[in-house]
């Protein structure tokens, strides 16, 4: 197996810059998941790694190698780097038998025939398509053509193994069944993954370590999933990795209170100077009563979404979500309707300074 370091690395494409001194450092034997918004650089990084791009400047490293370097010109092949990669759309070949696509990396470096075998009908188990290794991907599932792929890149034993947002085109179920699969591999093989995707459940799920990128290529925090979603270096963080809402606040002493009003929060205040805040929370850390303490707040839509309800709720002016399982709104009597009056406590906030803006649509 093999670690990554990326060296202070830029990188334009027709003078717009998409990476500018990207450094970051993948360990031996981890999944690791960048996680950015589209067109963000993910994928630019990802090919750089692999050999398809050349960096305008700084290194990479794979090992103790150097595989890429702007300032002496050095840059190693694909096929030179260990490296597996699985994209978006598949590219299994459509004439191949499932056997013949996974073995087809062997067939090119000349590997024997008994060999050749072995190592594939190993790789088409380990990917659970045994009995299937006869059948050509027009008669495979979307799922099963995506472990086509994936033992296909696993089958030259590679190193590290490149990933790039392979389960976009899978419907909801498969996605979830996928990422598993994915994890599962990874702690069968040990090969370390770097998995760029948008999608901050799939994150979530398989890393060891997640880098959360900006807009404009800026690795804006790095750490585990529970650092980053529990303490999210700032407010792109934290809407970046779910349903996030933001309601102001203005701190006049030791008292806040929410957004131009004279409702007065009774949670403990943030320690943070005077003036104006923000607290960011979840749907699923509103608790909801009738009446009681609170905040007032008063249901612009109810919905019902079968293990959950689904709230919008407004607050001094400020719009957010509340999820509470069905089974607790019926036991609770909290079954609100359009236009019902209701009382806001929350379960845990990330007060962030200054007052940020919400989503445009909740």
């Amino acid at each position: 197996m093999a670690s990554i370091e990326i060296r202070n690395v830029s990188k334009q494409y027709a003078g717009r810059t998409i990476l500018s001194g990207l450094s970051l450092a993948l360990n031996d034997g981890e999944c690791f998941t960048l996680l950015g918004p589209s067109g963000c650089g993910k994928t630019v990084l990802l090919r750089l790694i692999a050999g398809f791009e050349a960096p305008d400047s700084g290194s990479i490293l794979i090992g103790d190698g150097i595989v890429a370097d702007a300032a002496s010109g050095e840059m190693v092949p694909p096929d030179k780097r260990s490296l597996g990669m699985v994209f978006q759309d598949y590219a299994v070949w459509p004439h191949m038998t499932v056997f013949d696509n996974i073995a087809y990396p062997l067939k090119l470096a000349g590997v024997e025939a008994g060999e050749l075998r072995s190592r594939t009908m190993r790789c088409v188990e380990l990917v659970g398509l045994t009995g299937l290794d006869q059948r050509l991907p027009s008669q495979l599932s979307g799922g099963q053509q995506q472990r086509v792929a994936l033992a296909r890149a696993l089958v030259s034993e590679p190193s590290i193994l490149l990933l790039d947002e392979p389960l976009n085109n899978l419907d909801a179920n498969l996605r979830e069944e996928m990422r598993f699969e994915i994890k599962a591999l990874q702690q069968k093989t040990g090969v370390t993954i770097l998995y760029v995707t948008h999608d901050q459940e799939i994150a979530l799920g398989i890393a060891d370590r997640i880098a959360v990128m900006d807009e404009h290529g800026v690795l804006r925090q790095i750490g585990t999933p529970e650092e980053v979603y529990e303490h999210p270096a700032d407010d792109f963080v934290f809407r970046f990795l779910g349903i996030a809402n933001f309601v102001p606040f203005r701190r006049e002493g030791d008292v806040l209170y929410a957004g131009n009003s004279h409702e007065s929060w009774h949670g403990a205040p943030p320690d943070k100077s005077d003036g104006l805040l923000t607290a960011g929370f979840r749907p699923s850390d509103v608790i909801l009563s009738r009446d009681g303490d609170g905040l007032p707040g008063l249901i612009r839509r109810a919905s019902f979404l079968g293990a959950q309800f689904d709230y919008l709720i407004e607050i001094a002016g400020a719009l957010i979500r509340a999820a509470l399982p069905s089974h607790e709104c019926v036991a609770r009597g909290l079954l609100f309707a359009e236009g019902d009056a209701c009382r806001v406590n929350l379960a845990t906030v990330q007060w962030f300074a200054g007052h940020i803006a919400a989503a445009e649509k909740l």
